[in-house]
């Protein structure tokens, strides 16, 4: 995506766009690190193609996975994905050293199977970590690659369950009762710091005219969608909608009570000292992998199908563990359906329509949960990413939270990502500069919510068994 910001402007163009597979070999299901990294390559030569000399670069992407490098900088294998299943029991093994809601309250982060902790203690006896000098999370490893220079950007090393969300540095006392040696990790970069320049044999292979800066961005790609919601000066709860669905509020502080912990809200860090407290919810992954299974049915003729549906006639638990893995998911839902004496969708408007209800249930327990935690009421939810194209799902979003949705920007992660950029080369001013100008420069669709939250509240006792 190539960014062009001025005074009173914001245009986001793609330029080159490739695919994400990653590949499952006998030791397990692995990202293909080096064909995203030619697909970087291209993107770069593309842009240079259509815009000429490029004033910054910057990186986002997905949390917890990463490389191993070993002592001569090189890479250990293709990073794990998170999806494997090598985490299987890694938790219960931390929690034998350092129980669960003691971890909570040195880190903020919730429990998730994949978090970067857990993977390392699953990796700890194998060749490859005692072979390893260095770990680079993911979007810092292509930086890497790119420019020769190592480092370890501070929102995406927050959801590694190795970061302290008072301080925003590593929790010392924590790695060091598990066994953790910090020293793996490059130093912490912000963003708005620089992370290089594009390497000699870079410009070489894209064609660009150096000297072209690296500039550290909100490598999460959820802390770059968050920094791009819209909101002026309402109380706001954001979703940030795509493979997952992360909803819950922008602070000032974590909230790291035992109570929150329960709940399974995280507390990841933000830009400028803010923390994105939030649950990660299975979002539209139930729907991609349902299409996926039905061979790839035309989105725009089957949601018209599906909300045709009538309302809540079958909810599952969108956050259920079960729904975790690829694969049958279709039949998973109806299962679930049935298990739990819900009318069976069997057409794929019912599936359909089963999966957007729950989301939108899902979106509307986080939202409400987070609001009670950490005593933050909020008059708007603002929707941003991928799902801003499904109109059904926002409205439903916003009948059940029975509070306005706001929706848009859908590449919210790319604008976040620019807007940081132009900051600290000077064309913008702070978070709230950058949001004042999205508002004022993005297409946005406002949705009221429809016929009270009574039917609502009524599947949500009954998905909880109340």
């Amino acid at each position: 995506m190539v960014g062009r910001v001025g005074p009173g402007s914001l245009e986001l163009t793609e330029v080159h766009r490739f695919p994400n597979r990653p590949v499952r070999i006998p030791e397990g299901l692995r990202w293909d690190v080096l064909a995203l990294y030619a697909g970087v390559l291209d993107g770069l030569r593309a842009a240079g193609a259509s815009f000429g000399r490029l004033d910054s670069v910057g990186i986002d992407g997905w949390a917890v996975d990463h490389g191993l490098l070993d002592a001569d900088g090189a890479l250990l294998g293709n990073p794990v994905h998170y999806r494997d299943g090598r985490t299987e029991g890694a938790a219960e093994k931390v929690w034998a050293t350092v129980p669960a809601e003691e971890l909570y309250a040195a880190t903020g982060l919730q429990y998730a199977p994949f978090n970067t902790l857990y993977q390392l203690t699953a990796a700890r006896s194998t060749a490859r970590f005692a072979a390893a000098r260095r770990l680079l999370l993911v979007p810092d490893l292509m930086a890497y690659w790119l420019t020769g220079e190592q480092g370890t950007e501070l929102t995406n090393a927050s959801t590694t369950q190795l970061i302290d969300p008072r301080t925003r540095e590593w929790s010392y006392g924590l790695a060091e009762r598990l066994g953790i040696d910090l020293a793996l990790f490059a130093p912490l970069r912000r963003p708005g710091d620089p992370a290089g320049v594009l390497r000699p044999e870079v410009l070489e292979e894209t064609g660009l005219a150096g000297p072209v800066p690296v500039t550290t961005v909100g490598s999460h790609d959820t802390a770059s969608a968050v920094a791009a919601v819209p909101a002026g000066g309402e109380r706001f709860a954001y979703i940030c909608t795509g493979t997952w669905s992360l909803a819950g509020l922008e602070l000032d502080a974590p909230v790291l009570t035992e109570e929150s912990r329960t709940a399974n809200f995280t507390n990841e860090l933000g830009l400028d000292g803010t923390v994105r407290y939030l649950r990660n919810i299975t979002g539209l992954w139930l729907l991609q992998e349902c299409v996926r299974a039905w061979g790839g049915p035309d989105l725009d003729t089957l949601l018209p199908e599906a909300a045709e549906v009538p309302v809540l006639r079958s909810v599952v638990d969108a956050g259920d563990a079960a729904f975790l893995a690829p694969g049958r998911m279709p039949e998973r839902i109806a299962e679930a359906c049935r298990a739990s004496g819900q009318p069976v969708p069997r057409t794929p408007a019912e599936v359909t329509r089963c999966v957007l209800d729950s989301l939108a249930l899902a979106h509307r327990r986080a939202v409400e949960d987070a609001q009670r935690l950490a005593g933050h009421p909020v008059d708007v939810v603002h929707v941003v990413g991928g799902g801003t194209r499904n109109a059904l799902l926002c409205q439903l979003t916003a009948d059940a939270c029975g509070l306005p949705v706001v929706a848009g920007p859908a590449e919210a992660a790319a604008l976040g990502n620019v807007l940081v950029q132009a900051r600290a080369h000077g064309l913008v001013g702070d978070l709230a500069g950058m949001r004042d100008l999205l508002a004022r420069t993005q297409p946005l669709t406002r949705y009221e919510p429809r016929g009270g939250t009574r039917r609502w509240r009524a599947a949500q006792a009954r998905l909880a068994g109340g």
